[in-house]
């Protein structure tokens, strides 16, 4: 399988926000984003793949300015890391208001996508050529990402295993929950 440089496949995506994509107060709803990161996400990590991908998880969505009606949101998308038949797309999301002339970031998040074959089993992916330490940074940081979710995943499952509703009802003293249980 012939490897591919992380330049092959980068992808952009460019929309204009439109009212019906809003909500009442005129900012655009996250869904909406959330779908156009899982477009470029696709087109990326399909052309990386050369087949058909799909999303298994997204991670880092946290919207850090609201995107307005009218302004041009850009996806920016680019595969961080590859293993045998994932890859992790890191998606970097910039809001435009064109009259203005001001641009604002509004996220980064991660899509871990997973290429399928004719059979809809995983498929290998070819690997990644790193051109320079950015490249090599993103990768580093993938692995990174991959190991302490791992770590947090078996954590909470130990966590729910040992979870004694008696003995944890302390930690709801200050929430703001009342409880109406028998």
């Amino acid at each position: 399988m012939e490897p591919k440089s992380v330049s092959f496949s980068k992808t952009t995506l460019t929309e204009l926000m439109i009212p019906a994509y809003a909500n009442f107060g005129g900012k655009i709803h996250g869904g909406i984003l959330l779908s156009l990161m899982d477009k470029v996400a696709y087109a990326c990590a399909s052309k990386h793949a050369g087949s058909y991908v799909v999303t298994v998880s997204v991670e880092g969505v946290d919207f850090l300015q609201p995107v307005n009606v009218g302004e041009l949101v850009s996806l920016h998308a680019s595969i961080n890391y590859v293993g045998k038949s994932s890859m992790v797309v890191g998606i970097k999301v910039i809001s435009e208001d064109v009259k203005l002339g001001l641009a604002k970031h509004t996220n980064t998040s991660y899509f871990t996508m997973v290429a399928k074959n004719e059979q809809n089993e995983a498929a290998q992916v070819p690997p990644l050529i790193l051109e320079n330490k950015e490249e090599v940074r993103r990768f580093l940081e993938a692995i990174k990402r991959k190991n302490i979710k791992q770590q947090n995943k078996e954590a909470l499952n130990n966590e729910k295993n040992r979870l004694n509703i008696e003995n944890e009802l302390p930690m709801l003293d200050g929430e703001r929950v009342i409880l109406n249980i028998n």
